[in-house]
């Protein structure tokens, strides 16, 4: 099991990062993962205690992260955590687009409050904090946004459609995003996890029947883990991948 950096990218170093999601879970791997490499990271959510174990684990980074504690599907919180983290570091490069809830639901008990809901996590805030870096990377010449999707919809998981329907949106973002600002060489790329061990889905979903299904269904054997998805986050992020955008990359060990 990874549990390090394989990698180490020079032009991520002193680069201005804004994680949405960044407290626990995926986003967690990825906030350490770039303070490691050097860049200067702001990240927002709910939860200030599993955020000081972030900063924790990112205390070997030149620079210390910054949390930024919001409700992300509050836009003009949102926006607020934004301009702070600006006001702290400097216009964004780097945008990664974390945040999600992906709770089960019935589709027939789906209200219209709820699928509101849903869609304020899991969608609106990637339209809305791209929204509100872009302008900077266009100052500065150049910027990176990320959007997670999920293989939720891939593998026609059932009991979260308005989740799955959300992840599979962001697919158009990523694309119409690129077309519209790759004249301001901002890049937009998809980075789409498989099933991750991260603690929520090991207190909550993953049972035998899902360990079954990762068997059955995974081309490599052991499990997709946090840093997994963060490494590609890098990648997509640096120099090295200066000429691609537009695209989606799976992370799910052959799944889909």
């Amino acid at each position: 099991m990874p549990d390090t950096l394989f990698a180490h990218y020079p032009s991520l170093a002193g680069k201005v990062v804004f994680v949405t999601g960044g407290s626990s879970g995926i986003g967690a791997d990825i906030v350490t993962a770039f303070a490691l490499q050097g860049a200067k990271v702001a990240f927002a959510g709910r939860n200030a205690e599993a955020a000081a174990q972030v900063l924790a684990r990112s205390a070997a980074a030149a620079t210390q992260p910054v949390f930024l504690r919001c409700d992300l599907a509050d836009m003009a919180a949102l926006k607020q955590a934004i301009d702070d983290a600006v006001s702290h570091f400097g216009d964004v490069d780097i945008l990664i687009n974390n945040a999600a809830n992906d709770d089960r639901h019935a589709f027939l008990d789906v209200t219209p409050e709820y699928f509101d809901q849903r869609v304020a996590i899991n969608l609106k805030v990637h339209f809305f904090a791209a929204q509100a870096v872009i302008p900077g990377m266009q100052r500065k010449g150049a910027g990176v946004v990320v959007n997670l999707g999920s293989t939720s919809w891939k593998v026609k998981g059932a009991g979260y459609c308005a989740y799955a329907t959300c992840k599979s949106a962001t697919t158009g973002l990523t694309r119409s995003l690129a077309r519209e600002f790759g004249k301001d060489r901002i890049r937009v790329n998809t980075l789409t996890p498989g099933w991750v061990m991260t603690d929520r889905q090991l207190n909550h979903w993953v049972d035998e029947a899902g360990e079954k299904a990762m068997n059955d269904n995974h081309c490599l054997p052991g499990r997709i883990q946090g840093i997994d998805i963060a490494n590609m986050a890098l990648f997509l992020a640096a120099e090295d991948s200066r000429m691609i955008t537009a695209q989606e990359f799976i992370v799910d060990a052959g799944w889909t």
